[in-house]
């Protein structure tokens, strides 16, 4: 499924891992991995899940941001 949610993916120093943040789903929406790649395939996975859930549950989406448009 693909989406147009923001993924956010930055090293950890702290961790010695890459950080994930998915914005839109709130401030406490974060997964993790050990290299780049992991970290995007676990971000893809848990945006799935959290679109899967919210439409199982009849909740609305949160609206993606959209950057670069003109107003």
């Amino acid at each position: 499924m693909k989406s147009r949610y923001t993924i956010l993916i930055q090293w950890s120093d702290e961790d010695q891992c890459y950080v994930v943040s998915l914005p839109e789903w709130g401030d406490f929406c974060h997964t993790h991995g050990e290299t780049y790649s992991e970290a995007l395939t676990n971000a893809e996975e848990v945006l799935e899940l959290l679109i899967e859930s919210a439409i199982k549950q009849d909740e609305s989406l949160p609206e993606p941001t959209v950057f670069g448009t003109s107003l």
